[in-house]
């Protein structure tokens, strides 16, 4: 095999999602009036081939086109939950789209170019590969959160997005070029190399970290960064929503890893001290704020806040187990988010909304099942056992308790308390308060529902078989610290 064709081998994946995003786009142009379900079977095409190629390159390591892709199987684990995702956010948001206009192949190309950007992020080498996927999947989210055109509220959220997103890219691609101007290098692993005899003190490192650290917390949803999260999340069509609080996450997440991992390990300490204050802002807000909200979807927003706050509790500890941690963290909080928010859509009509906690009133009565699984999510968010919630926040209070941050872990431990307030209050509403006399029959969606099933049933194994999972992380990550 020629260096050529290995470079391309190891991408792959990455040509498969781009050349697919590109068909579909092109058949949904021809032939959408015909069959109008192309663009959704072209997108499970898609990830069904990204997923095999992803599988068969799986234990490769190595890099490509100069040093500016990663084939590593960090990527390739990012790219597989990236994969999953988006699957579900398909699968469930699939009649919504119908109901609202909304089904159209703009959405599953947007989709598919988001995951694109994900999963660039997850393989850059090098800043500018970074900034690319970076700005390739906010570009689609920025359109996909404003494409309901009917709804005002969908256009004021994409406007107040793409207004704060696009000052989030500013500070993180200022504190790249003050990277590049420290080190003379592009690729993180020669800006490590670089970063060997720069000392903490250094002023212009502290400002590079501390404009990274800001960028990527606004990706993320992590106060003092979050004044988007609510209102988006809000005013975006729930099915968009649903796809924010997932694939976006890990690609956060990969962020962290490739700059301030792979690239700024050696100055760990600079960005620790950021991380302790990101965290403690997010379990404060998040978690204090939601118990004022009346509409689900802002409540589930903070709440996001908050699990980020425990995500950054690992990547605050710095070590394999705290990496690994916050890892197995992000995942859970993804099928979490999937599963939440996918209850809504199940709970959702053409005409009716089901935004408000006021509406999962009586559930367990109209919808015993859809009840249970609420359950299982409210339980698992909220973090008691046996569900995985309380494993993937053990995990984290053990890596920050290990790396020496007793007191940050107390703090965590009060405020995931103070936080189960709010969910148990959903589920309080669903057992115990009557049906509304005007509450609206449930929609049935069978499909839908039946992974919505397995998507709440394994919240409930992996609390009681977390080792697979976490065995899974700390292999992704091996390689990298």
């Amino acid at each position: 095999m020629t260096d050529i064709t290995a470079h391309w081998t190891l991408a792959l994946p990455e040509i498969w999602v781009l050349s697919m995003a590109c068909v579909t786009l092109l058949a949904d142009l021809f032939f959408a009036e015909k069959l109008r379900d192309i663009a959704a079977v072209l997108t499970g095409l898609t990830l069904l081939g990204a997923a095999v190629l992803t599988f068969m390159l799986m234990g490769q390591r190595g890099t490509a086109f100069a040093g500016m892709f990663i084939a590593d199987p960090f990527a390739n684990v990012i790219n597989l939950f990236s994969y999953l995702a988006v699957f579900l956010v398909v699968i469930y948001s699939g009649r919504y789209l119908r109901e609202r206009g909304l089904y159209r192949g703009e959405v599953f190309v947007l989709l598919l170019f988001a995951l694109l950007g994900v999963m660039i992020m997850a393989s850059g080498g090098n800043l500018l590969t970074i900034y690319l996927g970076l700005e390739l999947l906010a570009l689609s989210q920025y359109a996909l959160v404003a494409m309901y055109r009917d709804s005002l509220m969908a256009t004021e959220a994409g406007l107040k997005y793409f207004v704060l997103g696009a000052l989030a890219s500013g500070l993180l691609l200022y504190g790249m070029s003050l990277l590049y101007g420290l080190t003379g290098s592009l690729d993180v692993r020669d800006i490590a190399a670089g970063l060997v005899n720069v000392t903490g003190a250094n002023l212009v490192l502290v400002f590079a970290m501390v404009f990274i650290t800001a960028g990527i917390a606004f990706k993320l949803g992590a106060a003092p960064f979050h004044m988007w999260l609510p209102d988006v999340y809000q005013g975006a069509p729930t099915a968009i929503t649903l796809f924010l609080a997932s694939a976006p996450k890990l690609g956060a997440f990969a962020l962290i890893i490739r700059l301030l991992v792979d690239g700024s390990y050696g100055v760990m300490a600079v960005w620790q001290q950021i991380f302790i204050v990101l965290a403690i802002a997010s379990l404060v807000v998040g978690n204090v704020i939601a118990i004022a909200q009346g509409n689900i979807k802002r409540m589930l927003a903070y709440s996001t806040v908050g699990h980020v706050g425990f995500l950054a509790l690992g990547v605050l500890a710095g070590t394999l187990n705290g990496l690994a941690s916050a890892l197995f963290y992000t995942v859970v909080y993804v099928l979490m988010s999937l599963a939440g928010f996918g209850m809504i859509l199940l709970l959702t009509r053409a005409d009716f909304e089901a935004e408000r906690i006021d509406d999962f009133k009586g559930l367990a009565r109209r919808k015993p099942w859809y009840a249970a699984m609420m359950l299982i999510i409210m339980f698992s968010m909220a973090g008691v056992p046996p569900t995985v919630g309380f494993y993937a926040k053990l995990a984290v209070f053990q890596a920050v308790i290990e790396a020496g941050y007793v007191w940050v872990a107390v703090i965590g431990v009060l405020l995931a308390v103070i936080g189960a307030f709010y969910y148990l209050r959903v589920i309080k509403v669903m057992y115990f308060d009557a049906p509304e006399d005007a509450a609206p029959e449930i929609a049935r969606d069978d499909v839908a529902a039946a992974f919505m099933s397995v998507n709440s049933v394994a919240l409930l194994i992996l609390g009681i078989l977390p080792g697979p999972l976490m065995a899974f992380c700390i292999y992704a990550l091996q390689g990298v610290i």
